[in-house]
């Protein structure tokens, strides 16, 4: 009985300490910044889940915190972006509203963003068919 529980315990803080692994990773990986993303309508401090961004062929990819792949979670074009709000929320943290998403970040980082956005080549906005 004492080693299962045993077992179970240090298979949990492994598991624990490749996850803290994995977020030191991702934090602190060249080309992005800590983000946090809210998807849908919900109001106020719930709903804001922590990651990172990453801009990659015109696109923001947000990848969460907490999980196991180094996959995006989102991935979210420029071509037809826009901010319809921006406003600051706290602790040093700016949110952008793009549509259905919201973007929290750091003053720096949202500078870099609005650059982003703002630097897409005219061409990138014309639907050539």
């Amino acid at each position: 009985m004492l080693t299962i529980l045993t077992d179970a315990l240090l298979a949990a803080l492994l598991l624990a300490a490749l996850m803290v692994i994995r977020a030191f990773a991702l934090a602190r990986s060249r080309g992005s910044v800590p983000c946090r993303l809210k998807v849908g309508p919900s109001t106020g401090p719930r709903g804001w889940r922590s990651g990172v961004a990453r801009y990659a062929d015109g696109e923001l990819h947000w990848i969460p915190f907490i999980g196991v792949l180094f996959r995006p979670r989102h991935a979210i074009a420029r071509r037809g972006l826009t901010v319809s709000a921006r406003r600051q929320i706290g602790g040093g943290l700016w949110a952008v509203d793009c549509g259905a998403v919201s973007l929290a970040m750091s003053e720096d980082a949202l500078t870099g963003f609005l650059a982003w956005l703002e630097s897409a080549p005219p061409s990138a906005y014309l639907d050539v068919a």
